[in-house]
């Protein structure tokens, strides 16, 4: 069963834990032209921080990341009962067999490879979407 985030069509609030810059530039303006907002964490430790802060509508995650890696992120977001409904999509260079199934084991709801295309990655997100009001995640 893939969970879904309330509020498609409306400004959602993103993080992205993403320790390269290129590679959120170009995500944070594809999801900004759209009217969502995105917020960034470097590394893991800042990630679930952020998550609990400020209670993400959404959850983009690399899973090669300093200090704490993606699947074990994952598993930490996860224990945390404020985001128990809370998508959390790796978005991830790791495409060989197997890592689709290891992202979505770990606590991932989806599995996004990069490079992404930048024609296709809204698409790919709103799979994610359901039409509703939001204010379930707040």
């Amino acid at each position: 069963m893939i969970a879904m985030v309330e509020g498609a069509g409306k400004s959602l609030r993103i993080l992205y834990i993403e320790d390269n810059d290129q590679n959120y530039y170009l995500v944070h303006f594809i999801l900004g032209a759209k009217g969502h907002e995105v917020r960034r964490a470097r590394d893991g430790m800042e990630g679930i921080s952020l998550a609990t802060a400020v209670k993400p509508d959404l959850i983009l995650l690399d899973i090669q990341l300093p200090v704490m890696d993606g699947y074990a992120i994952a598993r930490e977001l996860q224990k945390k009962p404020e985001l128990a409904k809370t998508p959390i999509i790796a978005l991830t260079s790791y495409a060989m067999a197997g890592d689709r199934e290891k992202a979505l084991a770990a606590g991932c709801t989806g599995y996004i490879e990069k490079p992404i295309n930048p024609k296709t990655f809204m698409l790919q997100i709103e799979q994610y979407l359901q039409p509703s009001t939001q204010g379930e995640n707040k």
